[in-house]
């Protein structure tokens, strides 16, 4: 279990420019600020990840994504309320081209996690700040559902680890709805723990479809 101590320290550690071993909803994860461009390039490094692959930003609550749902289109904000927190990327436009450094050659698009915490990871909802977070593994491995499934060479890299036992093991599901305010069309990029017709009933609920 995630204390508070453990989430204050977690939060010190990315604001200071450090990377972190953290539990998500799906997989172990590996953070740092989206703001750091020398911790961004840190994480790359680590998870041997094309400088050039976009990576999601991730907040721990919902309200503390509250600046970017606001710049989103209404239909597209609505589903994206009703899939989040939960084990989903959504990939939305992102006009104001927030998180350069997460969206790698395309500004205009950012992918969001907002993780549904359990008893376990509680802790971590009040940490305020967002992250840019990919998962913790060697870029193309298999994703970590345990501490141990994480490389050495990650694990040492990073300057602090959390560890809440054993995760669900499938990674979040990716879900493209940057044209959905446009035509009213989405499409699934990776299959993984949300469901697609929990997706498609989140859409489908938009009186404007």
């Amino acid at each position: 279990m995630i204390t508070p101590e453990q989430a204050a320290a977690f939060d010190r550690c990315v604001s200071a420019g450090g990377v972190a071993v953290f539990p998500a909803d799906t997989v172990y994860g590996v953070c740092c600020s989206p703001q750091d461009a020398r911790a961004v390039e840190r994480l790359y490094e680590l998870k041997g990840r094309p400088q050039d692959k976009p990576a999601a930003v991730m907040c721990f609550a919902l309200s503390h994504a509250r600046d970017l749902l606001s710049e989103l289109p209404d239909v597209t904000r609505s589903a994206v309320e009703r899939l989040l927190p939960g084990p989903v990327t959504v990939l939305v436009p992102n006009r104001a081209k927030r998180f350069p450094l997460a969206c790698g050659p395309v500004p205009q698009v950012l992918g969001l996690r907002v993780p549904a915490l359990t008893q376990a990871t509680r802790s971590l909802g009040a940490v305020a700040l967002p992250v840019l977070q990919s998962s913790a593994n060697a870029s193309g491995a298999p994703d970590a559902r345990v501490l141990a499934d994480v490389p050495n060479e990650l694990l040492g890299g990073a300057d602090l680890t959390l560890d809440a036992g054993a995760l669900p093991g499938t990674p979040s599901t990716v879900v493209d709805f940057t044209r959905l305010h446009l035509d009213g069309s989405w499409e699934i990029k990776r299959a993984g723990a949300h469901p697609a017709d929990e997706i498609a009933r989140a859409v489908r609920w938009n009186p404007a479809f």
